[in-house]
């Protein structure tokens, strides 16, 4: 159904001449930088591997959009901050997403409507979904040039609320809400996302952790052997078998630990240096390691504690590690603390790309769903890492870079030979987007 252009807006006279505006023009679209994603999407092949790897039952003869069209028009539409899977029917006709998903404009059929988007999602199987995840790894190494020496694997997981009956939906106690809790993994030092795994909203269990350790590492592993693998997560993931798994499975790992009074005890010499030294005025930080054994371990571990003393009392944080012989200060400051990074990458997930719109009814469907905004995602972050090294938005948010580099008003003339993009002459950003057509046609010839 087309849109209805007969809707016209008045404003305030300006110098006694009448303003209004009409949507009267289909050439026109405010997403023109869409044709970035397509780019970057090009150079990846991520909508590729993961339209692979879902199986498609429908009759072929019947069929108008192709599984791989569908999911580039979801994730670019979601790149673009079009989030549900209503604005398909809205935006179906623009001009630039129709190019950018690879139909002509004005010649080839719209893209695909809010009913056929919903139809995917609820055709999708479990078998389909363990195969996107593991084309989502084989798509995490594909992105490196060479096998890299460590991989840092952080994982969390994250509140989404729920306001239906979906499966999985929980009610956590410290969020006051029903909610899912799905694992994010992302690689620590370059940000990159690995997984993302949709789960109840409580607290992990070593299984649920094992579970999703096990598929990565021995993944990354068949093509890595000898790359060092350290997990890093909050003291949620201390649990012995997980502990005990990796070590049987060569991962290092440096997990928060929840305080006790035997470890109280056992850092009492710190804490009470710590706190001597803040009696004159200044904030006071000591570390200090000892080998410990909960009752539930199997055997004893390295514990770090980091106290710091002030006036406004005494804090003392504890993780627990593999590693025996780095320094404390080491392992607690720059190591576990680096995992702060991951708070972006999450926010990045879920609050620019709006990944918590998860309100299918089947939990297959909503893991559908994350799995397409982490396609968002990767595609975001390649576009980062590739196109915006070096400039201004090479450590920009990703709400951000859609708002300067995404959000552009576009008039779209097509002809026989030729489909040209009109942007503003205005557009403050020109400079910019000429060095990444630069680098755009250095890595299409490479």
């Amino acid at each position: 159904m087309k849109e209805d252009y007969t809707i016209q807006l008045e404003f305030a006279p300006l110098k006694g001449k009448k303003i209004t505006a009409r949507f009267d023009d289909p050439r026109v679209s405010s997403d023109g930088g869409a044709m970035l994603l397509r780019e970057v999407d090009q150079q990846i092949g991520l909508l590729d591997r993961l339209a692979a790897v879902i199986s498609d039952n429908r009759r072929q003869s019947h069929i108008a959009h192709e599984v791989t069209d569908l999911l580039r028009q979801r994730a670019y539409q979601i790149s673009c901050g079009y989030e549900d899977a209503d604005d398909c029917d809205h935006l179906r006709a623009d001009p630039v997403l129709k190019a950018a998903v690879g139909r002509d404009p004005q010649v080839d059929p719209d893209l695909g409507s809010q009913p056929t988007m919903t139809r995917l999602e609820n055709s999708v199987t479990a078998r389909d979904l363990l195969r996107m995840g593991y084309a989502f790894i084989d798509q995490f190494i594909a992105s490196y040039d060479a096998p890299p020496t460590v991989i840092v694997l952080d994982m969390d997981p994250t509140a989404d609320i729920v306001h239906g009956h979906q499966q999985l939906a929980l009610f956590n106690a410290y969020e006051d809400e029903y909610c899912f809790m799905p694992f994010h993994v992302y690689e620590g030092q370059s940000g990159k996302y690995i997984a993302s795994v949709l789960r109840a909203g409580k607290t992990p269990t070593a299984a649920e952790i094992i579970s999703v350790l096990k598929r990565i590492v021995k993944r990354i592993r068949q093509v890595w052997p000898e790359v060092k693998i350290i997990f890093r997560a909050d003291g949620h993931h201390a649990r012995p078998e997980a502990m005990d798994w990796m070590d049987a499975h060569r991962v290092d790992f440096i997990i928060g630990l929840t305080p006790n009074n035997r470890l109280k005890t056992m850092f009492a010499l710190a804490i009470q240096d710590a706190e001597k030294h803040r009696s004159f005025g200044d904030t006071c930080r000591r570390y200090a390691s000892v080998d410990y054994a909960a009752e539930s371990w199997s055997r004893s571990r390295r514990v770090i504690g980091r106290v710091q003393a002030s006036g406004e009392g005494t804090d003392v944080r504890y993780v627990v590690t593999s590693f025996r012989d780095a320094g404390a200060q080491y392992l607690y400051d720059v190591v576990f603390c680096g995992r702060g990074r991951m708070e972006l990458m999450i926010k990045d997930h879920k609050v620019a790309l709006k990944s918590d719109r998860t309100s299918c009814t089947r939990k297959e469907a909503n893991q559908f769903r994350l799995f397409i905004h982490s396609a968002a995602y990767v595609l975001m972050h390649a576009m980062r890492e590739n196109l915006l090294r070096g400039s201004e938005l090479a450590t920009a948010q990703f709400d951000t870079i859609r708002l300067r580099l995404l959000k552009i008003g576009t008039r779209v003339e097509v002809g026989k030979t030729f489909i040209r993009f009109h942007f503003p002459a205005s557009y403050p950003l020109q400079p910019l987007l000429g060095r990444i057509s630069t680098i755009l046609k250095a890595l299409s010839t490479a």
